[in-house]
């Protein structure tokens, strides 16, 4: 399977007329954002001018219309995100966008047809593995901020129906990474209650669907604002965690006592204890992110005790994908999206992600 997206030869692009004839566009560079290093460690945001990539056998060629941040791409450009050395690449793996070619025996999609990659581009069904989790766009191999994209058709998915190119641009990590900590993994019902960390794109999904799935979603944030937006999605509580240290007391106030039996876990290690205690006897925790820092030391009894599941959550495979989708286009579900950028500010679009001041998701258009 090739994943390079960016060929070193100019091109035409070839588009199948829907008339059976071909046509030709002559577009045939294009511009992208690139991460390249600069100095020991991180990258610079820096546009290019390249190729316009030509889809070889099995590929589809998408011109990308819009994409969406995770805290994953600020950790990769700080050069604190595990990845092989690279000298330059083009960053994010959310996006959106419509097929414009298809290669030779590809079948799965047509001109015309609106999609997404999948984060993982070979992790299409089954279990997570070495080698279907070792390259995730906007890392390992080359990613979405770009204004056209190769990639072989199996790591692609249609959009759900209704949906924004914008919209849609927001659910390959966050989106996926919510409904496996929840549903895939945590095997969420209706009437839990579900815990949910800030008011981030994870998050915010997770909050969607928990209200979706009758299940009764708790938010905590630092911003009383952010948690009365939370509430007016469908929380049933909302914790300030600044002006109330420990937490844990005021989640567990709100269920009664009894706790909570789902955690979408991002905060990493200063929020882990309080979310532990958080958990009803049985709970499900989902550990996804570290905003507060990796590691700190794992309670084996408590987790014994209470009979606890953990569940490390890495996104998911297309098929999650899918379902998810599924799932939003049934119960018509829309992303919350807090600011879009135009494709030529995507570094305004970085800053804000850096200063976490945002509610559900921040979006780059206008490709």
């Amino acid at each position: 399977m090739r994943h390079v997206w960016v060929k070193v030869v100019p091109l035409l692009v070839v588009l199948v007329g829907v008339c059976g004839g071909p046509t030709v566009q002559a577009q045939t560079t294009q511009k992208q954002w690139q991460l390249v290093k600069s100095g020991a460690q991180g990258y610079a945001l820096k546009m290019a001018e390249v190729p316009v990539p030509k889809p070889a056998a099995g590929e589809v060629l998408i011109k990308m219309h819009a994409a969406s941040l995770n805290r994953r791409d600020v950790f990769v450009m700080r050069g604190q995100y595990r990845m092989p050395p690279r000298e330059a690449l083009v960053p994010l793996s959310d996006g959106a966008g419509e097929v414009v070619a298809v290669g030779a025996n590809a079948k799965r999609f047509k001109v015309g047809d609106k999609v997404s990659p999948i984060f993982f581009p070979r992790w299409i069904d089954g279990r997570p593995s070495a080698k279907n989790t070792e390259v995730s766009l906007g890392g390992a191999v080359d990613g979405v901020l770009t204004q056209y994209m190769a990639i072989d058709e199996q790591s692609v998915v249609a959009i759900p129906p209704g949906y924004s190119y914008e919209e849609a641009a927001t659910l390959p990590c966050a989106a996926v990474t919510a409904w496996n900590g929840l549903v895939t993994r945590g095997r969420m019902q209706a009437g839990d209650y579900v815990l949910l960390e800030g008011t981030g794109g994870v998050s915010i999904f997770g909050l969607q669907i928990a209200v979706a799935s009758g299940a009764k979603p708790i938010v905590t944030s630092s911003s009383d604002e952010k948690l009365a937006k939370a509430k007016a999605l469908g929380a049933i509580g909302g914790v300030n965690y600044k002006t109330s240290p420990e937490w844990e007391k005021a989640v567990r106030a709100l269920t009664n006592g009894e706790g909570v039996q789902q955690i979408l876990e991002v905060g990493g290690k200063e929020s882990l204890p309080h979310a532990l205690a958080s958990l009803s006897p049985g709970g499900h925790i989902a550990l996804i992110g570290g905003l507060g820092g990796f590691g700190g030391a794992v309670p084996a009894m408590p987790l014994l005790g209470g009979n606890i599941t953990v569940s490390g959550i890495y996104v998911g495979s297309r098929a999650n994908f899918e379902a998810l989708t599924a799932f939003l286009a049934q119960h018509r579900v829309k992303p919350v999206i807090d600011r879009t950028f135009d494709f030529k500010d995507a570094a305004a679009a970085y800053d804000l992600m850096d200063k976490s001041s945002f509610f559900g998701k921040i979006v780059i258009s206008n490709f």
